[in-house]
């Protein structure tokens, strides 16, 4: 089915509204083979809170840019390639229901649908086209990815001294190796981590300390079910910051 939809005229109409709705900021997204297979609103549980986000999927990489105006403009765009993505689902809890785990290499997040129908759909279809993707390629999956940050609202104190206390001068950082939310103290040191950027990153201490000694290697994935082992933030947060970029501190 992708095959006989990849050069149709269809298909190609359909990724030039995909385009032209994210407008001159976003990536050029035709290319010959590359077959839109589906789209929708899915929550992204952010650093602050969960927000609505617009996913594209297509037969080799997935898509997604904040909501502008409903089926006629988006920014922010984001490009995965499926090639590294793994997806796990994650257990309801609260509010947060019909979640998945969408982990990478580079970047790690949560993202919730809106039924059980649509999260098994959209499931299948990824599984789908990342076996497809590795089964051409011959690459085997990829066992490297990056922690899920737990959310700020899960934290009113350093989860690795338990001491610190948020404030608004006291803020928050995150750990890029472990997910966790850590003071300032505790995260002072900076590490190489070659998947997430070219440049060293924020650590906490415990994640220095085992990747200096080399009991854990930079491209080793730890806690990655951080997000999981934390309390679920609720959909209904009071925060007002709609700020979503996940790269700050």
């Amino acid at each position: 089915m992708v095959d006989r939809l990849a050069n149709s005229e269809a298909n190609t109409r359909r990724i030039s509204i995909v385009e032209n709705c994210f407008g001159a900021a976003g990536q050029p997204l035709t290319i010959p083979g590359r077959v839109l297979i589906g789209e929708g609103v899915l929550t992204k549980l952010c650093r602050k809170k969960p927000k609505a986000r617009q996913f594209f999927l297509f037969n080799d990489i997935l898509v997604y840019g904040n909501i502008v105006i409903q089926k006629k403009k988006y920014n922010k765009q984001h490009i995965i390639p499926l090639e590294n993505v793994t997806i796990d689902s994650i257990q309801d809890e609260g509010d947060l229901r019909n979640g998945w785990l969408i982990k990478t290499p580079t970047k790690s997040f949560a993202v919730y649908a809106a039924t059980a129908t649509e999260k098994s759909e959209w499931m299948n279809h990824i599984n789908k086209c990342v076996s497809d993707l590795l089964s051409k390629s011959g690459k085997t999956p990829s066992n490297e990815h990056a922690a899920v940050w737990v959310p700020d609202s899960e934290a009113t104190v350093c989860m690795r001294c338990q001491k610190a206390k948020f404030t608004p001068v006291n803020r928050r950082h995150h750990c890029r190796k472990c997910g966790f939310v850590v003071c300032g103290p505790c995260s002072e040191k900076r590490f190489l981590l070659p998947s997430q950027s070219s440049k060293p990153v924020r650590i906490c201490d415990s994640c220095y300390d085992l990747l200096s000694t080399g009991e854990m290697t930079a491209c080793q994935s730890t806690r990655s079910d951080s997000y999981s082992q934390s309390p679920k933030s609720s959909l209904n947060d009071a925060s007002d910051d709609d700020d979503d970029e996940d790269s700050s501190d």
